[in-house]
């Protein structure tokens, strides 16, 4: 058994040591940008040694993917616990929700936005990966809530719910992407705006699915 710390063994030290990385990292890579941030300023930032990062991270790419894949964990986390907590409820009652939650997860805190909406574009093929990973595990889960309300198609059916869940989701992080553009992320009315303009793109799919059924 290895030496315990602060009460923390090696393993315990090491997962401390990679959740402060990645706070600096989403510190500043939100202040100054993805090309304007090196390892030796996360280290810096997190008051952790580059040999200690490297134990953790193979390189600045892989800080940042693991910085999206944390975000999008919290934020699936929360959306199949606020599903679930509104399993008895209907469509036109729960899209809502998960919609304010989904817009407000992902742009409360502008750092994340910065990040995710405002630099992942375009720095490798292997965040990109990360980035349609997400994707398609958003539209695995509107796939999901679908199945609920209208009972599970056939194959032919999923492939084409398929692509409009894709579509969809895609849609959404569009939206997104352009209203933080102009956006006033402190004032709380721009925000009901966008959950508003959201929840319009759902409704409008959501009738052309089912009315294509």
């Amino acid at each position: 058994m290895g030496r315990v710390i602060r009460g923390l063994d090696a393993e315990q030290r090491r997962a401390e040591r990679r959740e402060q990385l990645l706070d600096a990292a989403l510190d500043l890579f939100a202040a100054q940008g993805y090309a304007n941030t090196s390892i030796e300023q996360i280290c810096t930032t997190a008051y952790v040694g580059t040999k200690s990062f490297y134990e953790v991270f193979e390189s600045r790419e892989d800080c940042y993917v693991a910085l999206l894949k944390r975000t999008s964990e919290r934020l699936e986390q929360g959306m199949m616990e606020l599903a679930a907590a509104n399993a008895d409820r209907s469509e036109r009652e729960v899209a809502p929700r998960l919609l304010a939650a989904f817009a407000h997860a992902l742009v409360d805190d502008p750092r994340l936005a910065r990040v995710t909406f405002g630099q992942a574009g375009g720095i490798s093929s292997t965040v990109e990966r990360q980035r349609r990973t997400n994707r398609r595990w958003a539209a695995g889960f509107l796939e999901q809530l679908w199945d609920r309300y209208d009972g599970p198609p056939d194959e032919a059916d999923r492939r084409a719910r398929r692509g409009v869940a894709i579509g969809l989701i895609g849609g959404l992080f569009d939206q997104i992407s352009d209203w933080l553009l102009d956006a006033n992320l402190r004032d709380e009315n721009h925000l009901e705006d966008l959950i508003d303009d959201m929840t319009t793109f759902y409704i409008t799919v959501r009738r052309g699915l089912v009315t294509d059924r």
